[in-house]
């Protein structure tokens, strides 16, 4: 059941003010890569769009005097992930999405990445989890470089809406019941 689309969870000013931080172009291909694996995996493509779109949402800035990304104090101090999910959480319930599926969306995003535990995740994720840490890396580039990639609000909204419409498309097939179009 799709309560909140991802065009939805784009548009509301907390999700734009956060994914400004972090990378809009960023955000928009990890969703639309976590669509493609979890198609591939059978896991719900709705939730690994919406997890992969917000994964990130928790990140601070990391900047030396000189506006320079500090990258090696980023990766020693970073808890995004724990940030993030507290924030995806609020924001799903907010804007009215399922309880159980903003928990599991929440979750994934808290361990789409081991950065900030003292262990690691190898073999302990959901199946989720893993796509949305599969396609969190896929997109990644050395020193963080993937955080400044540009797209414009426009072409975000407008790849989000298609997103949207093939996970319609998914969700008609396996007759999984759609709120949105009701």
């Amino acid at each position: 059941m799709r309560n909140v689309t991802l065009v939805d969870l784009f548009k509301h000013h907390i999700t734009r003010k956060y994914l400004r931080r972090s990378g809009v172009h960023h955000a928009v291909t990890a969703a639309n890569y976590a669509f493609e694996i979890a198609l591939e995996r059978g896991v719900d493509v709705d939730q690994a769009s919406k997890a992969a779109l917000l994964h990130d949402i928790g990140h601070y800035e990391w900047y030396t005097n000189d506006g320079e990304w500090d990258y090696d104090d980023y990766r020693q101090n970073d808890i995004h992930a724990i940030k993030g999910a507290e924030r995806a959480h609020k924001l799903l319930i907010r804007l009215g999405e399922d309880r159980v599926a903003a928990k599991q969306i929440s979750v994934a995003i808290l361990l789409h990445t081991d950065s900030y535990l003292p262990f690691h995740l190898d073999g302990k994720q959901t199946p989720l989890q893993e796509v949305v840490t599969l396609a969190d890396n896929k997109d990644e580039q050395p020193k963080g470089m993937h955080h400044y990639k540009q797209m414009e609000i426009s072409e975000a909204i407008r790849e989000l809406h298609q997103l949207d419409q093939k996970i319609d498309v998914v969700y008609a097939k396996e007759n999984i019941p759609n709120e949105q179009s009701s």
